[in-house]
């Protein structure tokens, strides 16, 4: 690929900069009729496979959480994902956006990461109605 069609490609497809790779495991949780359909095209695109679903029984080396404030106990959900993820796996924290049903105040976010073992590295833009958090595991 071209270093243009990398440019049109990152302006296109909304999963470039959230750092996916061709071939990773990425394990989806969370699935409803309200994620951002776009974004989960454009992982599968980069990833060159269909994402796995709750029932998947490997490691991943990437999980996406989409989380809701009606969805429960979000430490509990990312205790939960961390048994999903490889050694140095990460985790994308998806929430609503401000605003918007099911929303969630950063910093709970921010103590649940905490509480459950992980640093949040970085908040994107994912989508329409949708904020990433990128959560990774201190290394061992």
């Amino acid at each position: 690929m071209s270093a243009t069609a990398d440019h049109a490609e990152e302006r296109t497809n909304p999963a470039t900069k959230l750092g996916f790779e061709p071939g990773q495991v990425v394990q989806e949780i969370g699935y409803d009729d309200d994620v951002e359909q776009e974004l989960r095209e454009g992982i599968e695109a980069i990833i060159g496979q269909e994402l796995e679903d709750e029932d998947y029984d490997d490691v991943a080396d990437v999980v996406v959480l989409w989380f809701r404030d009606d969805d429960g106990d979000l430490t509990d959900a990312l205790v939960d994902a961390i048994g999903l993820i490889d050694e140095g796996g990460q985790i994308w924290l998806l929430t609503p956006k401000t605003g918007r049903d099911g929303y969630i105040e950063p910093s709970d976010i921010n103590e649940a990461a905490q509480t459950s073992g992980l640093s949040q590295t970085r908040s994107i833009n994912a989508g329409k109605d949708w904020t990433g958090s990128r959560l990774i595991s201190p290394k061992r």
